[in-house]
């Protein structure tokens, strides 16, 4: 057997509300023809005042539901700014997650990156440790204990070199330091290819590094304090000296020779 489905009346209590007094109000018109005019004269009044009668009488419920409607409509407006305010914050919430996956992927990106330009910069690094220590240096290292430092980079330090010269401030002044580096014109080389490769890694850096954690894990690795110690020897504008390893003065000192 088919069930009948009822209408379902309306859940707006102004509309009940509404309902309610207008079914009222015609009760008591109702009263009001058959107690003052009777239902026989009424039907027998002339359309003039068939038309002012009417007009006096539907101007309370014309008002009645002009007043409901503007009610039912600031409430309505009240429900699509609450709606258009969760759309917002759906779409923020989006927006920041499409964010952060864009700054996750950068990141990926860039520790990938940073991984070949370590290793880059351990070489070069290495390359300037045998110029200045080596056979064809200070002889202060044979040729079998640079093996053995070729070893541990190729197993996977590529700092080896960088520390290597970080504990030569011990022992050296800073005029003995800039010969390490600068002496001859291959080391020359070899440091300004270090100081480039690492000015390029912390560009990458700084784009995907929003609170300057990975930045100044580069500054305070040993390949990032030999780059400040190859900056500060410098006597070319185009390597400014840097008095710290804050990141920020770092990269306002850099960004002051481009």
């Amino acid at each position: 057997m088919q069930r009948i489905e009822l209408p379902k009346l309306p859940s707006d209590w102004r509309i009940i509300f509404g309902l309610i007094l207008t079914f009222l109000w015609f009760v008591f018109l109702g009263i009001y023809i058959a107690r003052n005019v009777g239902w026989g004269s009424f039907i027998d009044l002339s359309i003039q005042e068939m038309g002012t009668f009417l007009e006096g009488a539907f101007a309370f419920l014309a008002f009645l539901w002009l007043v409901i409607g503007l009610f039912i409509q600031q409430s309505v407006l009240a429900q699509n700014n609450e709606e258009l305010r969760r759309n917002n914050l759906n779409s923020e919430k989006q927006t920041q997650a499409i964010a952060a996956t864009e700054l996750n992927a950068r990141q990926e990106t860039f520790f990938k990156i940073a991984d070949g330009t370590r290793r880059q910069l351990g070489a070069i690094s290495g390359l300037l440790f045998i110029s200045s220590q080596g056979p064809v240096g200070n002889k202060n290292y044979n040729s079998e204990q640079l093996g053995d430092m070729w070893k541990q980079f190729a197993s996977g330090d590529f700092e080896v070199f960088s520390r290597m010269f970080l504990a030569m401030q011990t022992t050296l002044n800073a005029e003995q330091m800039k010969e390490l580096f600068y002496g001859t014109e291959i080391r020359q080389r070899h440091s300004e290819n270090f100081v480039v490769g690492f000015d390029r890694i912390l560009k990458l850096a700084k784009e995907c590094d929003m609170d300057n954690i990975i930045t100044d894990s580069l500054l305070y690795s040993a390949h990032g304090l030999l780059n400040i110690r190859m900056r500060d020897m410098h006597s070319s504008i185009k390597f400014p000296r840097i008095e710290s390893t804050n990141s920020q003065e770092y990269l306002s000192r850099i960004n002051e020779t481009k």
